[in-house]
Order: C-alpha cells, then structure tokens, then sequence
C-alpha cells in the first residue's frame, strides 16, 4: 500500500510539472492558434516582432483587444503602433475573465467579431480565458459551428482552467453553459 501512494504521489507531481510545463510553453509561444481557417486567429499578449510576424504570415487585418483600452501601458501604447504602422485596425472590447459576460456584453462581442475586418486576431492577457470565449463564441454565433468544436476552445489545450472555487476564469464556463441554448444547442 505505501509503494501505491509513493508511485501515486510521484505521478501527481510529474503530471503537475508536465502541466506547468505546458502553460509555460503556451505563453512563451503566443499561445497563437488558428479559429477559423484563414479568417480568424487567438493568441495571448503579443509583442512587437510577433504582430509584425503574424500580419506577414496570416495577413491580420484587424486585432479584437479584450483587454480593454490602456492609456499609457506599455503593451498597450506597443500593440497600437505597430498595429498602426502595419495598417491593422485595432478593436478595444473591455472584459473580465473574473465575470460573467452578461447577455448584452455577449451579444455585443458576437457583433464586434462579425463585423470586425477579416482576417482577425483575437487576444487578451494569456490567450487563455478571454480569447477562448471569444473564440467559441465566433465559431458557435457566427459560423454555426457544433457545440463540442467550439467548447473546445474554452479548454486546458489552450491554457484555460476553468475550475470551480479554484479559478477565477470559471466565469467564462459558467457564461458558456448560461448562454448554450441561445446558440442553438440542444439539450443544453
């Protein structure tokens, strides 16, 4: 019995360190992955050189800030002249990964992303909580797309936690199972 919880403790720790692993990988990367093929894009805070890098590559027309406007930041002030320089217009959608989006503020994110020119890189701090709503809100309120394909984006694949009494970011979860059946999906 004790070799069973030395081996499970290990196990834990070594699951626990290849996660932190992970979640550090995915900020060191950009955590930068395609939404929507060719038309939209999520990442976390960016820098200059990744911008310049991305509009290259992907050829980013506009970037959707869930962060908010920051008047003197230095991600900020960054973000928005390079963005500047490079002819990518800038969108700021304040929110919190710590509340729950109201109907309104859902239904006025799901209009800002429609409207937005295409293709769009969607962000906020970590690319985690915020830009993993935005983004099954994208692929579920513009494209139709089925629940589980864009549940997947509030996921740990793309550094979001959602636990309850653990993370602060369980109000994106909570948010998403409220608004399910607005979307159209059955059974939710």
């Amino acid at each position: 019995m004790i070799k069973f919880i030395k081996r499970s403790a290990i196990l834990a720790v070594v699951l626990l360190c290849l996660l932190i692993g992970y979640l550090a990988y995915l900020q060191i990367s950009g955590n930068f992955y395609e939404v929507s093929s060719g038309t939209v894009y999520r990442a976390a805070q960016m820098d200059g050189q990744k911008l310049s890098k991305w509009k290259r590559e992907n050829g980013i027309a506009s970037i959707l800030n869930l962060r908010g406007e920051a008047n003197g930041a230095d991600w900020y002030e960054t973000e928005r002249a390079v963005a500047d320089r490079l002819g990518i217009e800038h969108i700021n959608f304040a929110m919190s990964e710590h509340k729950e989006m109201t109907d309104d503020e859902v239904k006025a994110l799901v209009e800002v992303m429609r409207d937005a020119p295409k293709p769009l890189l969607i962000h906020c701090r970590a690319g985690a909580d915020r830009t993993g709503i935005a983004s099954a809100l994208y692929l579920a309120g513009i494209e139709g797309k089925r629940e589980g394909e864009a549940e997947r984006h509030l996921s740990i694949w793309y550094g979001h936690i959602g636990l309850p009494y653990v993370s602060k970011a369980w109000a994106m979860n909570v948010t998403w199972e409220r608004i399910e059946p607005w979307l159209g999906y059955p059974d939710s």
